[in-house]
Formats: C-alpha cells, structure tokens, sequence
C-alpha cells in the first residue's frame, strides 16, 4: 500500500470504553501517539459519526491544544461549519461533510463499516456513506473483511492521497471476535437487564480490543508517517447507575480513548 504524508487513516473502535483501551494489551494502537480520556460528540454510533464527519472529533476540554480539543483548532475543519477556532486546522476541506471534502481535495476516500447505521439498505445511512468513493458495510463478518476491502482498494491508488475510514465493530455487543471462546449469541450487556454481568462486558470488550489490535498492527504501520486518528465513538454503561449499554447519555457513555498522530509526528509532539 502507498501511503503518503497527507493521507489520513480514522478509526473508530466503536463502543470502546476508556478504562478498556488502558486495560487492554494494545501495543499497535498505542504507538500512534499518547493516550488521551476524551468526551464523545454523542452516545451513539450515528450522532457521533455525524459529528465528527462534521469536523468535531472527540475531544479534552480542559486542554486548548490543538486537535486534542476541536473547539480550540480541528484536526479536519470544514469550511464554513462552526467556529474558525483559535489555532490552525490539521486539514481545511471544503463539502457537504469531511469525507466529501477530502474528496473534492482529490483524495481517494476509502471506508468499511460494522455497525448498522452504515447499512446501505437504511437510508439514513446515506449520511454517513455516501461521500465515498469506495465504501464496505460488513455488519458481523469482523475487521479481517474490512482490512481486505481497504487493502484492495488502496493498492489501485498509485497517485492520490488517501483517506481511509475503519468503524471496528468487535468492541460493539455483544463483544465477539472470529475465534472468542464464547457464544456470539450470549450479549453480558442488554439495555435493562437485571443481572450484573459487568465482569464479563470488561473482559470481552478487553479481549476483543486486543484482538482488533493485532489485526490493525499492519495498516497502522502503513501509515506512521501519515495522519491517524484512533478513537471510540461512545462507550457502554456497565451497571453504572443501574444502566446498560449505550444510546443514553452519561459519563460511561461519553468517555472514549483518543490518540492522533499527524503527518508522522504524535500529537503530544506538536507545537502548541
């Protein structure tokens, strides 16, 4: 795969709880740059996309760093949607959302999606979907189907920059990936239930990270000497408050890993 400097890899690790991704054995994920406790735009995985397609990644209010903090200087700011900020953008683009600006920027806009809300078959997905060039909905077939998607579409692109969109859904319930030693079907975390299977939602969504990295470990190093962003969307409530899973909006819920390399160098190495 050619990656070049400008290119950008964005990877959400959908449902990824904070407190997971420090627990997690995650070495490749890890490297792209410091570990940042981040707030998610939304709850859940449509609101949060639209948001951050919209220029507003997750984000630390209490630091004016650039990238770290959208409201402080955007890592990808669209033009003419909200506040300049108070720092220069990472990319300025110009459409209807990021991934449409990257586009008209004559990137090739490459994205493989999990979740349902990415679902071709649901028109409201067309939000999310339709400024790719090159788009994958793969529901439960797992990151390997994606990773295969990107790879073959990339290795096409010998001139252009790229921009490579992955929603990773094995940290999704019911927490699954290919090989787990457990029962797909069995969700530890339904909305209202009355059982504390609060144990079990850590260590799946643990080992289910651990597996996305190993699987990651190659694309990410594709592009260290671009730009990458690695994130949840939202987290999941484990008993907290007597609530389960996501879709309503609490501290468990908004609490999300962030890590951002930009061309090549970790955010925490970036002059403010």
């Amino acid at each position: 795969m050619r990656v070049t400097p400008d290119s950008v890899l964005f990877i959400t690790i959908d449902s990824c709880r904070y407190d997971t991704f420090v627990a997690a054995n995650a070495p490749a994920m890890k490297k792209v740059s410091a570990l940042y406790k981040a707030q998610a735009p939304a709850h859940f995985t449509y609101a949060s996309h639209a948001a951050m397609f919209a220029g507003f990644t997750p984000g630390v209010a209490e630091l004016a760093t650039p990238f770290l903090n959208p409201k402080f200087a955007r890592l990808f700011r669209l033009d003419r949607a909200g506040a300049a900020g108070h720092a220069r953008p990472g990319f300025s683009v110009s459409g209807t959302d990021i991934v449409d600006g990257f586009r008209n920027a004559r990137y090739a806009t490459i994205g493989a999606a999990a979740m349902g809300w990415f679902d071709p078959k649901t028109p409201v997905s067309k939000k999310l979907t339709g400024s790719f060039e090159q788009f994958l909905f793969t529901g439960d077939k797992g990151i390997a189907t994606q990773l295969a998607f990107i790879e073959k579409q990339a290795a096409r692109e010998t001139r252009r920059n790229l921009f490579v969109f992955l929603n990773v859904g094995e940290t999704h319930v019911p927490y699954y990936f290919e090989g787990a030693p457990w029962d797909r079907t069995d969700n530890p975390c339904l909305p209202f239930q009355k059982v504390d299977r609060a144990a079990e939602c850590r260590e799946r969504q643990r080992l289910c990270c651990e597996y996305v990295d190993r699987k990651l470990a190659p694309l990410l190093e594709s592009f260290a000497d671009a730009t990458i962003v690695v994130c949840g969307d939202h987290g999941d409530c484990w008993g907290e408050d007597g609530l389960w899973e996501h879709g309503i909006s609490h501290p468990m819920t908004l609490t999300v890993p962030l890590l951002i390399r930009y061309q090549g160098r970790p955010v925490e190495d970036l002059p403010v």
